[in-house]
């Protein structure tokens, strides 16, 4: 119980590390790094060349920054590569802990049964579309759990999975369902708050509906990077192609 408690009040030196990957993000990193500062946790950014002051304002906030292959895999991988922490947490530099998301966090850590969990999105902007496509991260499948939710998870789980995909997309969806084979995936009551820059965009329903496109395309074994490239909106061509092996 003393060591629970030191997890539930103290700092997770030793036991949490944070891997952020980044590039570009001067405009959020800040907001994703003050919102874990109270943990005490090692944070990691993994950059994957950034051009503007990215790396300057984690250096700022006493992060560890590894320069690594662009792409939100091989980047994910490189920070955990140099991670110390007995547990993991994947965060996008766009998102950062909202509501309730420190506790559940830490009382997750606590938990000797706990192997990897989400946590409840949500947009940092208000609305009916967002707060309902929200509401079904709680429940966990290929369809509501994804990176921009956070991943927490043990180290050992994570090395038993064998680490992310080393992809530019859906390396979080390819990484839940090799824990599932494993674990339980968790959904922990704590909210991360991210940006809604992409549904700006082109609109809320036109992104759920390519989002939800794409994730049958990649089932059905299409390349993640040929969906990368769709995703982005670099290319509309046809996304039959097999998945290479």
């Amino acid at each position: 119980m003393a060591s629970s408690g030191r997890i539930l009040s103290g700092s997770l030196r030793g036991r949490l590390s944070i891997v952020i990957p980044t590039l570009n993000e001067e405009g959020a990193i800040g907001r994703a790094l003050e919102s874990v500062a109270g943990l005490g946790a090692e944070v990691i950014v993994a950059d994957g060349g950034s051009r503007d002051m990215t790396c300057d304002i984690a250096a700022r906030h006493g992060a560890r920054i590894v320069a690594a292959p662009q792409g939100r895999g091989p980047q994910l991988c490189a920070g955990a590569d140099i991670a110390t922490g007995e547990a993991l947490l994947f965060l996008h530099a766009d998102s950062f802990l909202g509501e309730g998301a420190e506790h559940a966090l830490r009382r997750a850590l606590a938990d000797p049964a706990f192997q990897i969990g989400t946590f409840r999105l949500r947009f940092a902007e208000p609305g009916p579309l967002y707060s309902l496509y929200c509401w079904f991260t709680r429940f966990d499948s290929v369809w509501s759990s994804f990176g921009d939710q956070g991943i927490v998870v043990r180290r050992a789980l994570y090395d038993r999975i064998g680490g992310f995909p080393p992809w530019p997309l859906l390396e979080d969806v390819e990484f839940l369902r090799g824990a599932r084979q494993l674990a339980r995936v968790r959904s922990l009551a704590g909210e991360i708050v991210t940006s809604a820059r992409r549904f700006q965009k082109i609109g809320v329903l036109r992104q759920q509906i390519r989002n939800a496109g794409i994730i049958l395309k990649f089932l059905g074994g299409v390349s993640p990077e040929v969906l990368a490239r769709v995703y982005r909106g670099e290319s509309r061509e046809s996304t039959s192609a097999p998945l290479p092996t």
